[in-house]
This record gives C-alpha cells, sequence and structure tokens, in this order.
C-alpha cells in the first residue's frame, strides 16, 4: 500500500512520475464517477502512471478502462498539478513526486465494472464526497473540474 508523505519540498527525496486521472460526469455534471483502491481502500479518480511510448492523454484512455471497464474519449485538460510538497511511498522502495495530468473524458463504450485495481466504483456528488475517504489530491482535481473552465489549472 502506498503512503503519502507531506511536507516542504519532501518530493526531492523521490523521482519524477508523470501520470494522469480522468473526471467523467453525469450527464447533468451533479456527480463525479470514483473509484476505491484496492492497495489501501480510499477513493480517488480513475488514473495512474504514464507508460513510456504514451502521451498523457492516452494514459487518461488506458487506464480508466484498465480500471472502470469505461472507453473513453479525453475532450480537455482540467490541470497540471505538480506540487514538491507530496512524496508518495510504496512498500518495494519506490518514492515519487507525482505530475498529475488531469483530464475530463467522455464515455464511447464498455461497461463499468471493477478490477483488480478497484474494490467500488460509483458516481458521487460533491456534497457526497464530504464524507468519503478521498485521496486528498484528488479533491483539488474533481474541484477545479466542478468548475467546467475553459483554460487548465497550473498547480
Amino acid at each position: 500500500m502506498a503512503t503519502m508523505k507531506f511536507g516542504e519540498r519532501v518530493g526531492k527525496e523521490g523521482v519524477l512520475r508523470p501520470g494522469a486521472s480522468g473526471l467523467i460526469f453525469d450527464k447533468a455534471r451533479e456527480q463525479v464517477l470514483l473509484t476505491r483502491r484496492e492497495d489501501n481502500g480510499r477513493w480517488c479518480l480513475p488514473g495512474g502512471g504514464m507508460d513510456a511510448g504514451e502521451s498523457a492523454a492516452e494514459a487518461c484512455v488506458r487506464e480508466l478502462l484498465e480500471e472502470t471497464g469505461l472507453e473513453v474519449r479525453v475532450t480537455k485538460l482540467i490541470g497540471i498539478y505538480t506540487t514538491p510538497d507530496i512524496l508518495m511511498e510504496y512498500p518495494d522502495g519506490n518514492r515519487i513526486q507525482p505530475v498529475a495530468f488531469s483530464f475530463e473524458a467522455e464515455i464511447t463504450g464498455g461497461e463499468l465494472g471493477l478490477s483488480d485495481e478497484t474494490t467500488e466504483v460509483g458516481w458521487y456528488t460533491t456534497q457526497e464526497m464530504e464524507s468519503m475517504d478521498i485521496l486528498e489530491h484528488h479533491i483539488v482535481r474533481i474541484r477545479d473540474g466542478m468548475e467546467n473552465r475553459l483554460e487548465a489549472f497550473v498547480k
């Protein structure tokens, strides 16, 4: 299970790791699709690390398919998130400072389901999310996505 360490410039203790997450809204833009992680039981946006040879948008599409069973199309960049004050520490000794591309995506096919990385999936309003155990750095991405701005956030 990965643990998060917060502190001034703790990211320098790790390596940079680019990744992508996807926000999928319901038709009314009132609910967001979230997944519960198998490794730590916390709720989050579906997503994960980029693989060599793929773009950030391609990583988003692949990760959403792997984690939710949904085929998606990326529609816009919500933001790029690169704080040096977060370090993810994994049981295998890997330590990373995440560089996250957060995209909005729409469903084009597939069937919503679970994977070996997820134990639950569901649609939630921001009000419902207030009582959920959501990864802290994903809350910011969700709030930014709810603003529905044309320009991307850079944080």
